[in-house]
C-alpha cells in the first residue's frame, strides 16, 4: 500500500484530504505544520508528500529545504498544496 503524508495546518483540508485519499486506497499520515510534518517523513518515509505552503512553526519551503538536504528524503515526490 503506497503511504502519502500530509502536511496542513488547516483540520478541515487536512481531514477530508486523507479521507478522501484513504478511500482510493492509500495510507496516509498527517502533520499540523512542517515542524511535526519533517518528523513524520523521516520516521514514515512516504511515497508521496502533500504540503501547505503557508503554515505556523516551519512553512513548506522550509520543509521542502530540510528534506533536500537528507539523501534518504529528496528522491519523495514533493507537491505544494496551497
Amino acid at each position: 500500500m503506497k503511504t502519502i503524508a500530509i502536511i496542513e495546518d488547516n483540520k478541515d483540508v487536512r481531514e477530508n484530504l486523507a479521507e478522501i485519499l484513504e478511500l482510493s486506497g492509500y495510507k496516509c499520515i498527517t502533520a499540523e505544520n512542517g515542524k511535526i510534518g519533517v518528523r513524520q517523513v523521516r520516521e514514515h518515509k512516504p511515497d508521496l508528500i502533500l504540503c501547505d505552503v503557508m503554515m505556523p512553526e516551519l512553512d513548506g519551503f522550509g520543509v521542502l529545504k530540510i528534506l533536500n538536504q537528507d539523501p534518504e528524503l529528496m528522491h519523495i515526490p514533493f507537491m505544494f498544496l496551497t
